[in-house]
C-alpha cells in the first residue's frame, strides 16, 4: 500500500493535535488556538452577541466543551444548521482530590477510573498529569492549566514470579487497591502532600498554598507515531475521540460561506453519560443554536424553523475487525481499517441513524470521492452509544452516526488508519459546504 503526502500530512497533523491535548481542557485550548489562527473570534455565555451573516465565533463552557459556528449569508429558518458533534473526553484514569499517600518509602496517587478504559493498558507506561488548577486569586479564582511534559508517574506490573496465571486468565486490576501510581520516593518526615503540591505549584508556577483544588488526568508521554510496513497506520493515546474532533474542525476550517450555518460541537463528558451542564444532554448547544437565532433577529418560531432544517452529524470512532479476535464481530460488518468512513446503526437507536441518515451519508460519501462502510454491533453483545441520540432528540434533528474504524478502543494506546483520517475530514466538509443535502 502506498500512502499519498496528502493522507500522510493529515494523520501527522492529526497525531500533533491528539499530542497537544493531553486532557478534555488541553483539547479545548488546541480547539481555541486553531480557531484563533483562522479567524475566528470568542463569545462568551454571560455577554451580549452581536452576530451578523458570515461571522465565525466560538463560545467555551466549563473550559472543557466548545462550539464554533459559521453563520450563513442564507436565511437562517429556510437554511437551517448542519452540525457536527464530536467529545473531548477519553476514558482513563482521574486523580483522587486527596491523591498523595505514602506506602513505605513511596508517595502514591490515588486515581479514580473515569470511563471504561482498559485498564491492563496503562501498566509500564510512561505516564504523566495533565489538567488544570484552582487557584487562590486576589479577588477571584484564576484557573490555570497545568501539563508535565515528562514521564511523572507509573503502574509497575506484579512480577508473573507472584502472578503465574496472568497470561492464562489475564490482568485484573482491583480499581482501589492495585491502580494507584508510583510517583516517587519519600525520606524521612516528608509528608505526602506538601511534597506533591509543591511539585504542582513549580510546574504551573505559583505558590502552593494558593492551589485550592485540581483536575488532573493521568496521560501516557509517548507521543503518536506511524506504524505498519508502508506506515499506513497510526497509534496514539485518545483517538476516541479526538480524531473525530479533528475531523470536525478541519471541515469546519476548510467551509466556505454557505447559505446554512455551519456550526461544530464538541462535548465533554460523553465517556461518562454526557450528564452535565457541559455534556451533550445537557442545554449548551440548544443555548448557542437559540442565541444564533436571536442574535439575528429572529423570534422563537423561526428558531424552530430553522431546527426543522437541520441535520446532525454525530463523529465518533467505530470499531475495526480485529482478526484475532472473529468472534467479537457481526460476520456481515467487519470494518477495515483504510476502507473507509462508517455509517454506524443500531436498531435500538443507540446510534441515531435511521434510513435516512444512512442513505444521506451514503451520497456524501460518493459526492466526495470517498469510500464508506456500515457498521452492526455483533447481536448478543452491548452496543455502546454516542452524543447522537441524546443530541437529536434534545433538538428534534435527524442524525447519523459514523465514524472511522479503529483497534484498542479506550486502550491507553490505540490504533487506526492513516487513508480513513482524511477520508473522514473530507465527507463532513463535504457535509457542511454542500449547497443541499441529498
Amino acid at each position: 500500500m502506498n500512502i499519498a503526502p496528502e493522507p500522510q500530512r493529515h494523520a501527522q497533523d492529526l497525531l500533533d493535535f491528539i499530542d497537544h491535548s493531553p486532557s478534555p481542557w488541553h483539547a479545548a485550548a488546541t480547539l481555541e488556538t486553531r480557531l484563533l489562527a483562522q479567524g475566528y473570534t470568542p463569545l462568551h455565555e454571560g455577554g451580549t452577541w452581536s452576530l451578523v451573516p458570515g461571522g465565525k465565533h466560538y463560545v467555551i463552557r466549563g473550559g472543557s466543551s466548545l462550539i464554533a459556528f459559521h453563520i450563513g449569508d442564507g436565511a437562517l429558518p429556510e437554511r437551517g444548521f448542519r452540525i457536527v458533534g464530536a467529545h473531548t473526553d477519553s476514558p482513563g484514569l482521574r486523580l483522587k482530590p486527596k491523591a498523595p499517600h505514602k506506602v513505605e518509602n513511596l508517595l502514591r496517587l490515588g486515581v479514580e477510573v473515569y470511563g471504561g478504559p482498559i485498564l491492563a493498558t496503562f501498566a509500564d507506561r510512561d505516564l504523566s498529569l495533565a489538567g488544570r488548577l484552582h487557584l487562590r486569586g486576589p479577588a477571584r479564582i484564576e484557573t490555570r492549566l497545568l501539563r508535565f511534559p515528562r514521564a511523572l508517574a507509573r503502574l509497575p506490573n506484579l512480577a508473573i514470579h507472584m502472578n503465574r496465571g496472568v497470561n492464562e486468565d489475564g490482568l485484573k486490576l482491583n480499581k482501589q487497591s492495585e491502580l494507584p501510581l508510583l510517583l516517587t520516593g519519600l525520606q524521612g518526615e516528608t509528608q505526602p502532600e506538601p511534597r506533591f503540591l509543591g511539585l504542582l505549584a513549580e510546574q504551573a508556577d505559583c505558590a502552593p498554598e494558593d492551589i485550592l483544588s485540581f483536575e488532573l488526568n493521568v496521560y501516557d508521554t509517548q507521543p503518536g507515531a506511524f506504524w505498519g510496513a508502508a506506515g499506513e497506520f497510526i497509534a496514539d493515546g485518545q483517538i476516541d475521540n479526538l480524531s473525530s474532533c479533528h475531523a470536525g474542525l478541519t471541515a469546519l476550517l476548510a467551509a466556505e460561506t454557505g447559505a446554512h450555518t455551519q456550526v461544530a460541537a464538541f462535548f465533554d463528558h460523553e465517556e461518562i453519560g454526557s450528564e452535565s451542564h457541559k455534556g451533550a444532554q445537557g442545554g449548551f448547544l440548544a443555548d448557542v443554536l437559540e442565541r444564533i437565532a436571536h442574535g439575528l433577529g429572529l423570534d422563537a418560531a423561526d428558531y424552530k424553523r430553522a431546527l426543522a432544517q437541520g441535520f446532525l452529524v454525530s463523529a465518533d470512532a467505530a470499531h475495526a475487525y480485529h482478526p484475532n479476535f472473529p468472534n467479537a464481530y457481526e460476520p456481515a460488518h467487519g470494518l477495515r481499517v483504510n476502507g473507509g468512513p462508517a455509517v454506524k446503526i443500531n436498531a435500538n437507536q443507540r446510534y441515531a441513524t435511521d434510513g435516512l441518515g444512512e442513505a444521506r451519508f451514503m451520497r456524501l460519501c460518493e459526492q466526495a470521492g470517498v469510500p464508506y462502510q456500515k457498521y452492526a454491533h455483533r447481536t448478543d453483545l452491548a452496543c455502546g452509544s454516542t452524543i447522537g441520540p441524546m443530541t437529536s432528540a434534545r433538538l428534534g434533528l435527524p442524525a447519523v452516526d459514523c465514524g472511522c474504524p479503529m483497534w484498542a478502543m479506550h486502550s491507553a494506546r490505540e490504533s487506526a488508519g492513516v487513508l480513513d483520517q482524511a477520508w473522514f475530514a473530507q465527507v463532513l466538509r463535504q457535509f457542511l459546504g454542500v449547497a443541499e443535502l441529498p
